[in-house]
């Protein structure tokens, strides 16, 4: 089961989009210096198809991008709440996922648009800092276009 902790309106995740990031928790990486060790935690509130679909409501069309920020203890479900949103949304909207795995699951391929794969390395910082380890794609028909350079200072 997919919890989130909250969720934050984000302009500089994906690049042109504006971006409603929720906060997932049971993050199953430890990484050192991590910006949201409570995520690491089973907490917060159930999310499926019905939260997902109120929290989608309050915004309505303000937001083009809905971005999964964790869930690799269900990569499943992410791909699941990311096809729903897809499908029933009415208007347009992106759908992303920043995931801490090293590669990029084989379902990830047909659910996002984007997806940032990559455990937060401290000393390689995240994906705003050039020679991080961490890489954000446009994915398109299957088809993976490394778009990191475009957070990058």
């Amino acid at each position: 089961m997919l919890r989130f902790v909250d969720y934050d309106i984000l302009f500089q995740e994906i690049p042109d989009e504006v971006t409603l990031a929720i906060n997932l928790s049971g993050c199953p990486y430890r990484c050192k210096g991590c910006h949201s060790p409570q995520l690491q935690t089973d907490i917060g509130e159930e999310l499926n198809e019905t939260s997902l679909a109120q929290l989608l409501g309050r915004y309505g069309e303000a937001v083009t991008c809905l971005c999964f920020m964790g869930g690799d203890a269900d990569p499943e479900g992410v791909c699941r709440l990311a096809t729903y949103v897809r499908k029933y949304r009415t208007g347009a909207i992106h759908t992303a996922w920043y995931s801490g795995s090293n590669q990029l699951y084989d379902t990830a391929r047909f659910c996002f648009d984007y997806v940032k794969i990559g455990p937060y390395i401290e000393v390689l910082g995240g994906l705003d800092r050039r020679g991080s380890n961490q890489r954000l794609y446009r994915l398109q028909e299957g088809r993976l276009t490394d778009i990191t350079d475009r957070l990058q200072r």
